[in-house]
Order: structure tokens, then C-alpha cells, then sequence
């Protein structure tokens, strides 16, 4: 393995699915997660997000489509994306897009390969991203994740995000009943 110092944060301009495989499996692996829960009366609504252990651990991997690579790509053209090297291997991207309507930046794909996680890389890339934020006026990046990763929401919380919010049918119209429910995240910037 290449020591730690020798990683390279630089601006990336496209993303394949061959720099995919590169970096190995997109997923995750967890034994908790955050139960969501919605609670309406007349008078109001209640959303409660508690943590809960689970009674088996549940396994998630991700296959992106080509579509997503050619979004990808084009959304890494706009300079917002950062790659993580050695030398000249790709061990770690965040493709992240500026929202002009709103001056903040949102994450579309974050992954470090999995040899190379826990080396401080991730927090490399963040913080690299979160310069080019600040240094380009944007007052926040904001990203979505599962109530079920764990890893990632704990990683982000150590990066400064925060919970700002939820969506209880983001994904499909049962995703209380199924138990995987959109948590929304965001950095402040400044």
C-alpha cells in the first residue's frame, strides 16, 4: 500500500464506469440504523428519528447505470468534483454539483475503495470540497442518504454535517413500512 501522504487531491472532469470499478463495490454494511417515525394530529406533526439496533444486519450495494455515469461525467465537468489518487489510481470521488438557486453544492456520489477507507481520505476529499465551497461563495453542501448507512451518517456528522432533514417517500410510497427512508444532510459553509 502507497503511505498515506502520497494521496493527491485533484479536480476530476469526467467519471466512468471503469474509475467505478477502480474503486470497487458502492455499498454498505450496518447492525443499526435510525428509526423513522411520523405521528399527525389535527394539531401537528411529529417526525422522530431514533437510533435502533437491527435484528440482523442488513447488506446494500449500489450498481449505477450508464445514464448515471454520463450524469456523472457531465456534472464533473462543471468543477465541483474531486478524485482522490495515488499516483495515478483513483481511490476516492466526490462528484458534487452546484445549485445556483439556492448557492449551495449537492453531492451526488461520494466513495472511497474500500482498502483504502479509514486513512483519513475521505475527510481529505471533504475538506478539499468544502474549500473550493467557500472559496467560490457557496454557503453550503448539502447531500442525501439512507436512515439504514449508518457508516456514511456517522462520517458526514465527524465532517461537520447535520441532519436537516427527511423524506418519507423519497425513494418508493412505502419507505416507512419498509424501513429505508431519505435522511437529508448539509454542511454549512462560513
Amino acid at each position: 500500500m502507497i503511505p498515506i501522504e502520497t494521496i493527491q487531491i485533484k479536480p476530476i472532469h469526467k467519471y466512468t464506469d471503469e474509475e467505478q470499478k477502480n474503486l470497487g463495490e458502492f455499498g454498505y454494511v450496518t447492525d443499526s440504523k435510525y428509526r423513522v417515525t411520523k405521528t399527525e394530529t389535527k394539531e401537528r406533526t411529529l417526525i422522530e428519528i431514533e437510533l435502533a439496533e437491527l435484528v440482523s444486519r442488513i447488506y446494500k450495494s449500489y450498481t449505477n447505470s450508464e445514464e448515471d455515469y454520463e450524469r456523472y461525467s457531465k456534472i464533473a465537468s462543471t468543477g465541483f468534483s474531486l478524485g482522490a489518487y495515488t499516483e495515478s489510481d483513483l481511490v476516492g470521488v466526490v462528484i458534487a454539483e452546484e445549485m445556483q438557486w439556492n448557492n449551495t453544492l449537492l453531492i451526488w456520489h461520494f466513495q472511497v475503495a474500500e482498502d483504502w477507507r479509514r486513512n483519513s481520505i475521505g475527510k481529505q476529499l471533504m475538506n478539499k470540497l468544502t474549500c473550493l465551497a467557500k472559496s467560490n461563495g457557496i454557503r453550503a453542501i448539502n447531500l442525501e442518504t439512507q436512515n439504514t448507512n449508518m457508516n456514511a451518517i456517522c462520517f458526514y456528522r465527524k465532517c461537520g454535517f447535520e441532519i436537516e432533514g427527511v423524506d418519507l417517500s423519497y425513494y418508493t410510497n412505502n419507505d416507512v413500512l419498509f424501513g429505508e427512508v431519505a435522511i437529508f444532510m448539509k454542511r454549512k459553509i462560513g
